[in-house]
């Protein structure tokens, strides 16, 4: 069975940065494989392009530039707030405004964001909303694992049920 709309596909794959031999962003190897509908927009567009009509048992090795994976960085997505908006009772929690920290934030509509701690001054901070992998180009190397038909269950929820999938 080939890779096409509508199949579950597994696969372990390794993704590095710019290249095979750049660093190791993650792995699913000695882990469960990747589970996905194909074709349902749960995956990077150019993923699965570069998916499509493999086999159960092929092999990959692709590049996908950042600008169509996470986007480019963008300097604009650099926000400065007031420090004190941070404040639980008159007081910042200890640990909170640590650069590298990823806060969880939430706009006065009530859309849930993540915002990483860029820098921190005597009075601001500054957020960044960019993807944590904005401006990196992708590098998979792996092999597909399987592919099967999806259950009418999986379409209708968006997502592949069971291993390497979402359990109800």
């Amino acid at each position: 069975m080939i890779i096409e709309a509508k199949k579950v596909v597994s696969v372990h794959y390794t993704l590095t940065e710019a290249t095979a031999e750049g660093q190791l962003v993650e792995t699913t190897n000695g882990g469960e494989p990747l589970a996905f509908i194909y074709g349902v927009g749960m995956m990077i567009p150019d993923f699965e392009k570069n998916l499509a009509g493999l086999k159960s048992g092929d092999k990959f090795a692709f590049g996908i530039p950042a600008a169509n994976a996470y986007g480019e960085y963008d300097e604009s997505a650099l926000v400065e707030v007031p420090k004190n908006m941070f404040e639980v009772d008159g007081k910042i929690p200890d640990g909170l405004l640590e650069v590298g920290n990823s806060l969880p934030l939430t706009d006065q509509e009530g859309n849930r964001f993540n915002g990483m701690v860029a820098w921190v001054g005597l009075d601001k901070v500054k957020l960044d909303f960019n993807h944590p992998m904005a401006g990196v180009d992708l590098f998979f190397t792996g092999h597909v694992e399987a592919v099967r038909d999806a259950e009418a269950a999986e379409l209708e929820h968006g997502h592949v049920h069971g291993p390497g999938g979402h359990h109800h």
